[in-house]
């Protein structure tokens, strides 16, 4: 089903606004609420008739309350039902007043939709959801990174872009011509035909450099890419894990270029915090990188007591002020069949005075989610189709980036308590690009754009 048919359901939506009314007119004067109530004998136990020619009756003031408590789909909902409920969807979203915690959806492609339709599928409501997106196609994208409501997706020409599935905001992001180990190859009438890649890293001579035709050098470059707010500037960074060997780029809001981060390498993954981007490597070392001036500024702040022979390593800022430092080890693994499947999960904890660090291997009442988005650690508490103590995960190993890609996926719900595992449903997906979480959210981009808005 499509958001576009979300209306359809009207009747669902009435219960759900009605049985949030108690609560949610706590807060208003006696004056605001009679407004709504006409007839002082109205109860919340209407029927559907009666609601649906009701509601429209709301004062606009106390339909934003209703609609911010309202996760997207059924805030998508709600402003297709009528003129009134629209404007008060369309305001809410105009003055940013919209900031309702999301629980993560998993995207994937469908071999049965069209090339430009995603499915988004809904833990909260257990059923998925068809976007139509914005050219070009999603099926002929890669998709790199979710951050912020935000995919980061690579085309044919392994240009890269911002998009908001649920808005259809895109915005094209610094050319790959622009980053520091790139050479482009002109055709005879001055078009990018093909990139010359350098191997170096700052740290060691680099070998002779490799030719890419444009659609080839997305299996070979991007690994990664993460949008984070950008507090010192109001809008918004970028941050590439990219080959050779996995380094760092970045750019912020209004650049045209990418800068890279020299010296170190072997990165798997990143958080950003304060103007400080906090970055993980396959050594389990964290480095830190203060953007937030005109020098970079580098530090090695900690490593893991212990290396662990795992897959992936993930930072996660935690809600209690932690960071954690997890680790995802596949026992299960054919290389000849191409074949693997997580069964464990390894955490670490780093108090926020960077003073100790410590194994554990319970979230009590929070969720990790890992993959190729943003690692989460949430409260199952104010996620409650969430299970506490569990691990979303999604496919992110780097065999998929090297011409595996249409093969057996690693995704499921690992049991921290026990490592039991369930698989995620429903497994509709194609297998590339792979599916991936994203936490929906309808905020504009920060202003400024990165180089422009398609």
């Amino acid at each position: 089903m499509g958001l576009q048919g979300l209306a359809m359901y009207r009747h669902k939506l009435c219960s759900l606004v009605f049985r949030s009314l108690p609560r949610l007119l706590l807060g208003f004067p006696p004056s605001s609420i009679r407004k709504f109530f006409r007839d002082q004998h109205v109860h919340v136990a209407l029927s559907e008739t009666k609601m649906a020619a009701t509601l429209p009756e709301l004062p606009q003031d106390i339909l934003m309350v209703i609609f911010a408590a309202l996760e997207i789909p059924d805030l998508v909902r709600a402003g297709s039902v009528c003129s009134s409920w629209h404007s008060a969807y369309a305001e809410l979203r105009t003055l940013g007043k919209y900031k309702q915690g999301q629980t993560p959806c998993l995207v994937y492609i469908s071999e049965s939709d069209p090339d430009d339709v995603l499915s988004l599928y809904s833990l909260a409501e257990k059923r998925s959801y068809k976007l139509t997106l914005p050219q070009p196609a999603i099926r002929n994208r890669y998709l790199i990174g979710s951050s912020h409501g935000w995919l980061v997706t690579v085309d044919e020409r392994s240009e890269m872009h911002l998009l908001n599935p649920i808005t259809c905001e895109q915005i094209a992001l610094p050319s790959v011509a622009t980053i520091e180990h790139l050479k482009p190859i002109f055709d005879e009438h001055g078009d990018v035909c093909k990139y010359e890649m350098s191997s170096h890293t700052g740290l060691c001579s680099s070998r002779n450099p490799t030719i890419f035709a444009l659609a080839e050098l997305r299996d070979r470059l991007q690994w990664k890419a993460f949008v984070f707010p950008d507090t010192s500037t109001g809008s918004y960074i970028v941050v590439l894990i990219h080959n050779p060997q996995a380094q760092l780029s970045f750019a912020k809001a209004g650049d045209d270029k990418w800068t890279w981060l020299p010296s170190h390498l072997l990165f798997e993954d990143c958080t950003y915090k304060d103007g400080i981007l906090y970055a993980v490597n396959t050594m389990g070392e964290i480095h830190t990188f203060d953007l937030s001036g005109p020098v970079v500024t580098v530090k090695t702040i900690i490593r893991a007591p212990e290396h662990y022979d795992c897959d992936s390593r993930y930072i996660v800022q935690a809600p209690w002020g932690s960071l954690l430092l997890v680790f995802r080890i596949v026992h299960d693994h054919d290389l000849e069949y191409e074949y693997w499947k997580t069964t464990e999960t390894k955490i670490c904890e780093i108090d926020a005075l960077w003073n100790k660090i410590e194994l554990t291997n319970c979230l009590r009442d929070h969720v990790l989610f890992l993959g190729h988005n943003l690692s989460l650690c949430l409260s199952a508490d104010e996620y409650p189709a969430l299970k506490a103590n569990h691990s979303y995960f999604t496919d992110d190993n780097f065999l998929w980036t090297m011409g595996h890609k249409n093969n057996h996926r690693d995704m499921g719900i690992l049991n921290l308590d026990d490592n039991s595992r369930e698989e995620l449903v429903p497994q509709l997906w194609s297998n590339c690009p792979a599916p991936m979480w994203i936490t929906p959210d309808l905020t504009k981009m920060w202003m400024g754009s990165m180089s422009q808005q398609l």
